[in-house]
């Protein structure tokens, strides 16, 4: 199993942008020295809490300061998009990284971003479809204008063209014929996942849902790539946890859930947005739990892995035991209210945490 990094990021509002942004690229710079393979960064427009609003802006700036980790965005929100500037932008930075580059894309579930760009009252999860479709074509077209008409965007270089100048053409990606594509999941039993899958697409289960909720992504991925003759590799799935090490137990239960844990904020915002857009659902262990039973400390005792090496070490084997095989396990960046310990609990993470749980996995 490898070592992942993932990051929303999500961070007090109160706090100083420029601090949180510096915070946001050394967690990535130090996942990169310390062998993380991948590291996946979020985005919103209007969240003081979410406050990188470009993933592939703030990829970019990490490219001469990360050597070995794959860079991916997690997500770029299609339908808050131009689909011809996305194209172009992921092509980019895929040829800055020299393939170094993972493509993750969503139709965004932040509401106040669909309000701001006008797609609140639309069909986002077409316009996701749409979007995505029209980048695909943009990257394998040969030669001749662009044209391309759709429901939500339709554009045209038909006009303008003059190739022989190379005006009227826009860039492809370094990976041939682009760079891997990933979805977040976080529906349980999720028919998106499986639309993926067919699609050849790659899972990653959020880091929110309950063990139940993420074992159900994996059937139904494995279902769609059956659908088109293909085989589904675990090793292809990427999976989020929350989880905080640290040297003593004491100091993991305090941070990782206590009452100034950055974990339990992060908790508390996250259930803010999901309950009041109608998905308690995603935090119970089961369906026929009552709404009011959601609880942050049910919560939290729930998703949050915490304590010293042996004690996640055992944690997460426990996991993989309810969800099945997977290839990646994704560990999310919080706020580094002590950023020792934050850094800590990353090291920790990659130097006992991982070769204990690959070794078990091995037995």
């Amino acid at each position: 199993m490898h070592l992942g990094y993932f990051t929303m990021p999500l961070h007090p509002p109160g706090r100083n942008y420029v601090e949180t942004l510096k915070e946001d690229r050394e967690a990535i710079i130090l996942a990169d020295r310390l062998g993380y393979t991948e590291a996946f960064v979020g985005e919103h427009v209007t969240d003081l809490a979410e406050t990188i609003t470009s993933c592939l802006t703030f990829i970019a700036s990490l490219i001469s300061d990360t050597k070995r980790i794959k860079l991916g965005t997690g997500t770029v929100n299609l339908p808050n998009n131009h689909p011809a500037a996305v194209a172009a932008q992921v092509a980019m930075v895929d040829n800055l990284l020299e393939g170094r580059f993972y493509f993750g894309i969503s139709p965004g579930g932040l509401l106040s971003d669909a309000e701001v760009f006008g797609n609140l009252d639309k069909d986002r999860t077409a316009m996701f479809v749409e979007a995505i479709d029209h980048i695909l074509a943009i990257w394998s077209h040969g030669g001749g204008p662009i044209d391309r008409t759709g429901k939500f965007w339709s554009f045209s270089t038909q006009r303008t063209q003059m190739l022989d100048i190379g005006q009227g053409a826009i860039v492809k990606p370094y990976q041939k014929p682009h760079p891997p594509i990933f979805v977040t999941v976080v529906a349980p039993f999720s028919k998106g996942v499986t639309a993926a899958a067919e699609r050849g697409w790659l899972p990653i289960s959020a880091n929110f849902l309950q063990p139940p909720w993420v074992a159900s992504h994996w059937p139904m991925y494995k279902k769609g790539r059956e659908n088109v003759g293909a085989t589904a590799n675990p090793a292809d799935w990427r999976v989020a946890r929350s989880i905080f090490v640290a040297d003593d137990e004491k100091t993991a239960q305090e941070y990782g859930k206590g009452a100034k844990s950055p974990y339990r904020f992060y908790f508390k915002q996250l259930m803010t947005k999901l309950v009041s857009n109608g998905r308690p659902e995603l935090f119970k262990h089961d369906r026929s739990l009552p709404d009011s039973a959601v609880t942050l400390d049910y919560v939290c005792d729930a998703l949050i892995t915490c304590g010293t090496v042996d004690s996640v070490v055992d944690q997460i084997l426990a996991f993989r035991e309810k969800t099945g095989d997977f290839g990646t396990l994704l560990y999310p960046g919080h706020d580094w209210v002590d950023p020792k310990l934050g850094r800590r609990s990353m090291e920790l993470m990659a130097e006992k945490v991982m070769p204990a749980v690959n070794a078990a996995i091995r037995k």
